[in-house]
């Protein structure tokens, strides 16, 4: 027996793949909202996770930027406390000053020198005097350069030729003279003896 298909058959075939296409389009979407929906609400996640760590170091950065000034202020009252203990120091050192500088004065004047007047401002000590000659002051000039810890940097400011009477008619050419001088401090003076005696030491190992 033969069978005739008398229902159209191609506009069937084509309403099927039309009816598959439009089931695929739709899963298609449906997967791809689906996936959509995950990657946002992943980069929400991501970025509610970033904001919160922002929200924290905005928090530790507020709380350093605080520590930070309590510390300039800190640092600010030690150099204030040590300069404050520095200047202590400096005028109980230079309490003593005067009695090194006259002691050291007695060793280092050579004969024929003497000191009419001695003026002290700080550490600038200004010496006027009377030498038998221009050597016995140049004389001066190196012993309180190179002799001795407690001075530094001596300076001629005047020498001036004169006369002493040494008797009714006798008389002696002189030079009077005019020197300053920096005084130094003790505890200056003691590192530089310090430093002298190591480089000393350094220069005698063979």
């Amino acid at each position: 027996m033969i069978l005739i298909n008398l229902l159209p058959h191609r506009e069937v075939a084509r309403k099927q793949r039309q009816d598959i296409f439009n089931v695929s389009l739709g899963i298609a979407a449906l997967v791809g909202g689906l996936l959509a929906g995950i990657i946002f609400l992943w980069y929400q996640a991501q970025i509610a996770g970033q904001e919160s760590k922002n929200r924290l170091l905005q928090t530790e950065i507020t709380l350093f930027d605080k520590q930070i000034k309590d510390i300039a202020v800190l640092e600010r009252e030690i150099t204030a406390l040590r300069a404050r203990q520095q200047a202590v120091e400096d005028l109980q050192e230079d309490r003593n000053m005067p009695v090194h500088l006259l002691a050291e004065l007695v060793k280092q004047l050579p004969d024929g020198v003497y000191i009419t007047a001695m003026r002290q401002s700080s550490q600038s000590v200004t010496l006027q005097g009377v030498a038998q000659s221009n050597e016995r002051v140049s004389e001066l000039l190196r012993n309180l350069g190179n002799n001795t810890p407690w001075f530094s940097r001596p300076e001629l400011i005047e020498i001036v030729a004169g006369t002493v009477a040494l008797a009714p008619k006798e008389q002696r050419r002189v030079a009077n003279f005019t020197i300053r001088v920096t005084l130094i401090r003790a505890s200056e003076a003691e590192t530089q003896q310090a430093e002298a005696a190591a480089a000393a030491t350094l220069l005698a190992k063979p």
